[in-house]
């Protein structure tokens, strides 16, 4: 059976999102069902959007500290704890996840969007 690339192009722009927003949905699924767990245990909850984003909505008791000061501000974490991070879609968290486990944080979750951390 030969298939046709001319036949098939129309459909994969659409199939490539749909795949990737399954990922995210169960890796994000994934993550809120550890959340509670790692409340209990002491997590600390960072929001990475910005201060104008944070005080429009957030999780009570969480720390805002946005993606271009985590670097400089992950001193003031603790690197035993586990921390969970948030931002609008997941992006941003998914980049500070990076930087801070760069830092050596051996405990780190990207939540996601911060509504999932509620």
């Amino acid at each position: 059976m030969n298939i046709n690339l001319e036949t098939i192009q129309p459909y994969l722009l659409p199939a490539a999102v749909a795949a990737y927003l399954l990922f995210r949905y169960f890796r994000f699924k994934a993550a809120r069902r550890r959340l509670p767990g790692l409340a209990a245990g002491g997590a600390v909850f960072v929001d990475v959007r910005t201060p104008a984003e944070f005080a429009a909505g957030n999780r009570p008791g969480s720390l805002n500290i946005p993606l271009d000061e985590i670097a400089a501000r992950a001193a003031a974490l603790d690197k035993n704890k586990p921390v969970v991070l948030s931002c609008a879609s997941g992006a941003r968290s998914g980049a500070a996840a990076g930087i801070l486990k760069g830092l050596g944080f051996r405990d780190v979750t990207n939540a996601g969007p911060w509504q999932n951390t509620l």
